[in-house]
């Protein structure tokens, strides 16, 4: 007896809101799959996957910092670390959210492992020691998929973005899916493209050979 082998629909099948599929199970193999092919969770109960049109990226080239932002980065306010406090940050982003909250315990789990198999990553923003914010998303070769970010003092975690889009651009990263535009990240330059053009750009994006590596 053999495995039912992993498998999703088209992400051109999904329906007018983006729901490609409902079910399966949130395991690191099953979520890699969806990542290569352009799927993200967004529910446990039950388990729901979603390819929007349009999605949202940013272009690393358009990343936009206002005067006050630029002031605020030369200040140097916080200390940087990269996959320092993995799960401290999905925590973050959990308790922080006021507009509906997927990140329960079966994503902090699920992301977790997927952190410990090394395709999710954490970028932390501290001031005295204490977390004052961050993000986190998913990587899957030059692709990095923003999946939320939190701050608990002011700025920390558009620091905490800008660093991380620094950082990609370093490591020769070439798709930064942030999955919708937020009044936030607009301001910073995110813009929409086609689903048709985000699986096109998925497809090369996904054969690069990136490490996030731990700073």
């Amino acid at each position: 007896m053999t495995d039912t082998p992993l498998w999703f629909p088209d992400p051109r099948e999904a329906n007018d809101d983006g729901l490609v599929a409902i079910g399966g199970d949130l395991g690191v193999e099953r979520l890699l799959l969806a990542y290569r092919s352009g799927i993200f969770p967004w529910s446990c109960d039950p388990i729901t996957w979603w390819s929007p049109d349009p999605r949202a990226i940013f272009e690393f080239d358009e990343f936009r910092i206002s005067r006050s932002f630029a002031k605020t980065l030369r200040r140097e306010p916080f200390d940087i670390t990269l996959n320092k406090a993995f799960v401290e940050v999905m925590e973050g982003c959990a308790t922080a959210r006021t507009d509906g909250n997927w990140i329960g315990p079966e994503f902090i789990e699920a992301y977790t492992a997927l952190h410990e198999a090394g395709h999710a990553h954490s970028i932390e923003c501290w001031r005295d020691d204490e977390l004052a914010g961050g993000v986190y998303g998913v990587s899957v070769g030059g692709l990095f998929a923003g999946e939320s970010m939190f701050h608990r003092v002011s700025e920390a975690s558009k620091v905490a973005l800008h660093y991380l889009v620094e950082h990609l651009r370093q490591q020769g990263f070439a798709l930064f899916d942030i999955q919708m535009v937020t009044p936030i990240t607009s301001q910073l330059g995110a813009r929409h493209i086609s689903r048709d053009e985000y699986l096109e750009r998925l497809q090369n994006a996904v054969e690069l050979e990136c490490a996030f590596g731990d700073g």
